[in-house]
């Protein structure tokens, strides 16, 4: 079984250049330790989604919380899947276009299929909304 988290926190006026930096790391160290993810970043608050073994994964999740560039940190979902939602993606950041339609449209595309529903309608609604 992999191990799922979505979480939510707010890091305003982070530098794209900063965001690229954490998304680059994470994906070194994702990689060494075989976890896959998604992150959104809308220049206030992170949203993103990891998957892993258990005990990596919640061992992420502490640092990642524990993490000074952010606060307001809630997490939205932690649960287990049969299988990786995003196999291919050591951390893949999803930028959206700047209209709330175009972006659900886009989104629609890029997210992967086997994302399930409860986790789909939030990153959708994430991005939407914000």
């Amino acid at each position: 079984m992999i191990k799922q988290y979505l979480y939510i926190s707010t890091a305003p006026g982070l530098s794209d250049e900063q965001v690229e930096a954490i998304v680059d790391e994470s994906a070194r160290n994702n990689t060494a330790n075989a976890v896959t993810g998604l992150l959104f970043y809308n220049g206030r608050n992170f949203l993103q989604l990891f998957e892993g073994d258990g005990e990596t994964v919640d061992a992420l999740m502490v640092r990642i919380k524990n993490d000074p560039r952010h606060d307001g940190f809630s997490v939205l979902y932690e649960g287990e899947a049969s299988g990786r939602a995003c196999p291919g993606w050591a951390m893949k950041r999803i930028k959206t276009a700047d209209s709330a339609p175009i972006r659900r449209e886009t989104l629609e595309e890029i997210l992967p299929g086997n994302l399930k529903d409860d986790l789909r309608k939030m990153v959708l609604n994430y991005a939407t909304l914000n």
